[in-house]
């Protein structure tokens, strides 16, 4: 397989020209947190106080969601940001998504999607979710998934800059690194490997003991 240019350095390569467009594409891996928990403590108080859904109801409708992003996470990960387009303006559109993400994947500012991308992205899946769900049920759906989203975007950044001592943590390292350094074509669970393992996208890991 062919090597693809990887910095081992923490640089952050300079994208656009524009001071605005830069600075609107790196984000301290904080900020996600003071978007979105105030959306699923507002959405969770809507689906318990506002709506007429059950304790049990809440909990299945989060507990979906929560499901349901995974499911995304690894399809936007596999079939948008791993597409491989052969128009020059749409390998730059790809390189600004993803691509530098694994030119420069010790970039600390360019691990956690931007607020640019990601409120667009998730006033989407809002209305999706709303229209396909009865009436108030998005309130406890909407919270699962924004929360898988938010243990995805943590856990990204963390998975590149922390030292885990953990066996679960370490192993969900090992998973995304390999799909970093040894073959990008695999591995696009990066909070879980579950569907890599169901789409048999996994890597095959050597076993301790």
């Amino acid at each position: 397989m062919k090597k693809n240019y990887v910095s081992n350095s923490q640089e952050s390569v300079r994208m656009f020209k524009s001071n605005l467009l830069e600075s609107l594409s790196k984000v301290h891996y904080t900020v996600p947190i003071f978007i979105y928990l105030p959306v699923i403590l507002v959405c969770c108080y809507m689906a318990l106080f506002k709506e007429p859904i059950s304790i049990l109801t809440f909990l299945g409708l989060f507990a979906g969601g929560l499901f349901v992003w995974t499911f995304t996470e690894y399809i936007l990960h596999r079939f948008v940001f791993h597409y491989m387009p052969k128009q020059e303006w749409a390998l730059r559109i790809h390189f600004i998504f993803h691509g530098v993400h694994h030119d420069y994947p010790s970039d600390a500012k360019r691990l956690v999607m931007p607020p640019s991308a990601s409120i667009p992205l998730a006033t989407g899946f809002y209305f999706l979710f709303n229209a396909l769900l009865p009436a108030g049920y998005v309130f406890g759906f909407f919270p699962g998934f924004i929360l898988g989203y938010l243990v995805y975007d943590i856990s990204h950044y963390a998975i590149h800059h922390f030292n885990f001592k953990g066996k679960f943590w370490k192993k969900i390292k090992q998973h995304h690194m390999l799909h970093h350094y040894q073959d990008p074509t695999k591995g696009y669970g990066v909070s879980s490997p579950l569907w890599d393992k169901i789409f048999n996208s996994d890597f095959i890991k050597k076993q301790n003991g």
